[in-house]
């Protein structure tokens, strides 16, 4: 078992991996920048190096930074929590070269998952069902506008190098396609420093269902069942809940099979999500693999009584799983608590907050690195909570959301908290009936 973790990540996923590091009896290494100096993550780890200045390129996205830390330290392995440096190639190869290990995918395993093209026809050879569209990156426009007609309408362009929306576009008909892939490639590279597309055909009514997965280095996964990501707002998500009210037996069986295939194709190590998007008539598809943990993990951990950190630490250090899948006994839902006023347009609320109450009482769980005093910079992510809320059926889970939203509270600055509490009373929410199209008609009071 490792002896020293360092976490390179900040806020509440890094006081995550501290605190579970710290139940297996394993020292914690925290980094920060100089805008993180009086985060909490600084503050529980055993130690803390600063990495640099604000800017995450110059301080959490610095490879040679955190390697170096990890050296002075003497940490034996990196935790990279999700972002920044969580499902990149290069410096999961680079904790390989320094005799670190990464608690993560390998060099391999995410630049075959991280390129959406090549993950879809590994997917496709592993008999995981997959979304009609191109055979890898479009070589041409005029490539795309065959296909698409061939296909028929509507259609989804992508970036191969994708993430949070950016170089995506649905296009409708003919007339759209040329303007929709000049702009697309554009953002692409822009974002991405990669201009490649593919194209999907366009699901409609779609939901975003997610399977967790965990593998070992023997070659054997499980799933934890499912999550449902598809109350979302751009393409980042803003609520999850398990299990998806959307989900039948039949499907939860289908799709954690299939996610568990997958996972074994590719002889998958560690924590990870197989993305599917669900139609109207529970057909599904894989739409990409998450080589890292999610956001939205303690959903899962609550409903089926599982630490994924955890299991992500002793499945680096080389500990089999037990092979078991598992089908969660309870509901759970999980609120993104956002620095953003919803009221103008989710805008960035960063700032010093003066006033701060969090909920309690059974089954509530806040994971957060947010207190009264602590001012959130305005360099990174706007998410400073996320709020689980779990119960023995859906309907409770949401009246105990309810109440658990109206004792939140953050003064000082605008948070999501009243959209959160106006979406536990929308109808279609409660009855459960959303799509990933659902904020596009969403009018915030």
């Amino acid at each position: 078992m490792f002896k020293k973790i360092l976490i390179a990540n900040r806020g509440e996923i890094a006081l995550r991996v501290i605190r579970t590091c710290k139940e297996m009896g394993i020292k914690t290494v925290a980094v920060y920048s100089k805008a993180d100096a009086e985060s909490l993550h600084v503050r529980f780890a055993d130690e803390a190096v600063c990495i640099g200045p604000a800017p995450s390129n110059e301080s959490y996205l610095k490879m040679d930074r955190i390697i170096a830390a990890a050296e002075i330290t003497n940490a034996d392995a990196i935790h990279p929590g999700y972002g920044f440096l969580s499902e990149n190639a290069k410096f999961s190869k680079l904790c390989e070269e320094h005799d670190i290990k990464f608690i993560g995918a390998s060099e391999e395993m995410i630049s075959k998952m991280g390129d959406k093209a090549t993950a879809k026809a590994t997917m496709i050879a592993a008999g995981v069902p997959c979304i009609p569209g191109s055979e890898g990156i479009l070589e041409s426009y005029e490539e795309a506008e065959k296909i698409a007609v061939d296909m028929g309408f509507p259609v989804m362009l992508k970036a191969t190098a994708g993430g949070g929306g950016k170089g995506m576009r649905a296009v409708w008909n003919k007339e759209d396609l040329k303007p929709a892939w000049d702009s697309a490639r554009m953002e692409a590279k822009a974002s991405f420093g990669n201009d490649g597309m593919y194209m999907e055909k366009l699901i409609e009514e779609p939901r975003h269902i997610e399977i967790q997965i965990v593998g070992d280095s023997f070659g054997k996964a499980c799933h934890l069942s499912e999550r449902d990501c598809s109350v979302q707002r751009r393409h980042q998500k803003l609520t999850e809940e398990t299990p998806s009210p959307f989900m039948t037996d039949e499907l939860r069986d289908a799709m954690g099979e299939a996610a568990v295939k997958a996972a074994e194709y590719i002889k998958y190590e560690g924590a990870g999500t197989v993305e599917f998007l669900v139609d109207k008539h529970r057909n599904f598809y894989f739409m990409e693999m998450n080589t890292r943990i999610q956001v939205e993990h303690p959903i899962t951990e609550e409903v089926v009584d599982y630490d994924l950190i955890r299991e992500q630490i002793l499945v680096a250090a080389g500990v089999p799983i037990s092979g078991k899948n598992y089908t969660p006994q309870l509901h759970s839902i999980e609120c993104r608590i956002n620095a953003e006023d919803p009221h103008k347009n989710f805008r960035p609320s960063p700032g010093k907050i003066t006033s701060y109450h969090e909920p309690g009482g059974h089954g509530v769980r806040i994971d957060t690195h947010a207190y009264a005093g602590y001012t959130i910079p305005p360099n990174y992510d706007s998410m400073i909570a996320k709020l689980i809320v779990t119960a023995q059926t859906r309907e409770e889970a949401i009246n105990k959301m309810k109440r658990a939203l109206d004792e939140y509270i953050i003064e000082g600055i605008k948070t999501t908290i009243p959209f959160h509490r106006q979406l536990m009373d929308h109808p279609d929410y409660v009855a459960g009936n959303y799509t990933t199209k659902f904020m596009e008609d969403f009018e915030i009071k």
